[in-house]
């Protein structure tokens, strides 16, 4: 399998550091990626020699690293994908709503990465399908993909994402949710607020209200399963169509939640790319109508 190339050039405050310090602290290298260089059909190099974690670097220096291409085993299945943003390293998707991002027992072929499998294929690619962000099934919008593990490392934590939502009730101001979160004692899906939970912050500015429900948009602090929809439930305004938390499917027959927003730093363009989706067209009908 043919190896993927990734260039870095040494500046003047990395002359005369060793390779492995220069990787680690200036281009955010982790230790896991350090390893399966070492180890793997790949390496490390400075014009085409082979160079060890030990060796000295110097100003001007082009580093070269060689990743092992990997294999794909998801069951590639043909399908409509609105890609927003796509290079050799990155792939930003809006996912639609009732469709889950990875593969589960009950969801074998109807998946994001089953049809990411295919248009890998097209492009004669191949990698392991990594979401650095995640969405519920009835969850739409944006969902941004690694395609190699060196670059999932550089960039997972330099996103930044935002929703909008319908919950229930009406809510005029601005707040925020820092309630802890855990697995429900009697369920494996469902998350409720607890104290014994994992740190969990939301905040929450509405944009819009109608009659019974209100138009929101939401940035998240921590990334916990179900976070928004087990806070705004906590705080007595589930969203609409959200009925595992008590949010009602007469107006949505799925959770009224879109991540429409999301801007990630390029980890070798040392560019800011941001991208925003359509709001679905039923949430404005929920505020005029519901």
């Amino acid at each position: 399998m043919s190896l993927k190339s990734f260039d870095f050039t040494v500046n003047e405050k990395n002359d005369g550091a060793t390779v492995r310090d220069f990787l680690r602290r200036s281009c955010g290298i982790t230790a896991r990626s350090m390893t399966v260089l070492k180890y793997s059909d790949g390496g490390i190099f400075r014009a085409e020699q082979s160079l060890r974690s030990c060796d000295i670097v110097h100003a001007g220096d082009v580093i070269t690293l060689k990743l092992p291409g990997e294999a794909n085993e998801i069951t590639p299945v043909e399908g409509d994908l609105d890609i927003l943003f796509e290079d050799d390293y990155l792939l930003l998707i809006d996912k639609p709503a009732h469709m889950p991002v990875h593969p589960t027992k009950t969801h074998q072929l109807d998946t994001l990465a089953n049809i990411v499998s295919y248009h890998q294929r097209s492009r004669g690619e191949s990698y392991i399908f990594r979401a650095l962000n995640r969405l519920d099934k009835d969850t739409s919008g944006c969902v941004l993909i690694a395609k190699d593990r060196l670059t999932y490392a550089l960039v997972k934590d330099n996103i930044e994402k935002s929703y909008v939502a319908i919950c229930e009730g009406i809510i005029k101001e601005a707040g925020t949710i820092d309630r802890p979160i855990g697995l429900a004692d009697s369920s494996k899906i469902e998350r409720v607020v607890r104290d014994d939970g994992s740190a969990a912050i939301t905040h929450y500015r509405p944009i819009e209200t109608g009659n019974q429900h209100t138009y929101l948009r939401l940035v998240l602090e921590t990334g916990r399963t179900h976070q928004i929809r087990c806070h705004m439930s906590s705080i007595g305004h589930p969203l609409a169509g959200d009925d595992l938390y008590g949010g009602s499917r007469r107006f949505i027959d799925r959770t009224a939640l879109h991540c429409d927003h999301l801007c990630f730093r390029h980890p070798f363009e040392n560019m800011l790319y941001s991208y925003h989706t359509l709001i679905p067209d039923v949430f404005f009908q929920i505020i005029r109508e519901g």
